[in-house]
């Protein structure tokens, strides 16, 4: 039987996994879903669950398979690994999951060549740069879900602050998807207007620094405080796929902070790390070459060797 396109394939049925094959098979973007776990149980009952509820929404072809499962996919979606721990840092998980990839990556590339890999697994950074290693696809088709989330925290602590929709907010999070994170507060604007003036001129905050750096405190551990409370993060990371899903399936040319291998960027090379990127039917066109402050780049310079630090230990 002939593919039915767009075709995805998520590597990992546990709760990011199954969440994302669910909000995938709602958005209607996919008409080919496949769920590949070791568990394959599991998978088998994620997929009997998702079938149940597909009169309800679009005509979708879910189903649960080995490795092979990945042949004429547009997207590899990994998000299989061990779970991040209550306190444990996502750096802390790098050689659990380094060991997991060396045997994924290779069953993947056995059964695709054109497929474009998109890395969820945390630490995302070094495991997006294992995984092009590994693939030896070209740096625009392994793509890590990178500061794509972080992001979206980050509109929305500060729409929750200035009291304004979080689309009309222009602000990134880039470097590390974890804890040497940095805002771009020299490129943040609401309407065009800089934060901070907007914060004083029209939400009659007055002189909001302190506020706009304690939030910024607070995205970067978002993903802390919600393990903790609930064991881990599946609905903000899903819808947060399905925006990265969609700019390559459509087409859409979105500028979104993924995780990309970059080049002389401030003098840093052959690292994966979260910059806004080009991102279409290709992958990552290319990324964006940002003016950063004189304190930024220090701050992503920080990030990106604490990145190459970790890379020097894993044995690639």
């Amino acid at each position: 039987m002939k593919s039915l396109k767009p075709k995805i394939a998520i590597i990992g049925a546990g709760n990011v996994g199954s969440t994302f094959a669910f909000s995938l098979m709602i958005s209607g973007l996919a008409r080919e879903i496949v769920l590949i776990d070791k568990n394959e149980l599991l998978a088998k009952g994620e997929c009997m669950d998702l079938n149940h509820g597909l009169s309800f929404a679009h005509p979708t072809k879910i189903y649960a398979a080995g490795f092979e499962g990945c042949k004429d996919a547009d997207i590899v979606v990994i998000t299989a690994g061990a779970n991040q721990k209550p306190g444990q840092s996502r750096t802390d998980l790098v050689k659990e999951n380094v060991a997991i990839f060396k045997e994924i990556i290779p069953a993947i590339s056995k059964h695709t060549k054109d497929s474009i890999l998109l890395v969820v697994t945390n630490p995302v950074d070094i495991l997006t740069y294992v995984t092009l290693k590994l693939s030896g696809l070209p740096p625009n088709r392994v793509i890590g879900s990178g500061t794509v989330l972080d992001t979206a925290r980050f509109k929305y602590m500060i729409s929750e602050y200035c009291k304004v929709d979080p689309g009309n907010i222009h602000a990134y999070i880039i470097g590390e998807h974890g804890d040497t994170e940095l805002p771009l507060w020299s490129d943040a604007s609401i309407g065009g207007m800089a934060i901070e003036k907007y914060c004083t001129d029209y939400a009659g905050l007055g002189n909001a620094k302190d506020e706009l750096a304690e939030i910024f405190e607070n995205v970067k551990n978002a993903a802390y405080q919600i393990i903790e409370a609930k064991g881990a993060t599946n609905y903000s990371i899903a819808l947060s796929l399905v925006k990265i899903t969609r700019s390559i399936l459509r087409d859409e040319n979105s500028i979104l902070p993924v995780s990309t291998l970059i080049t002389s960027y401030y003098g840093i090379s052959d690292v994966c790390i979260s910059i806004p990127s080009h991102v279409s039917i290709n992958g990552v066109d290319h990324y964006l070459k940002l003016k950063l402050s004189d304190q930024e780049q220090k701050l992503f310079k920080h990030s990106a060797n604490t990145l190459k630090k970790l890379i020097k230990t894993i044995g690639l």
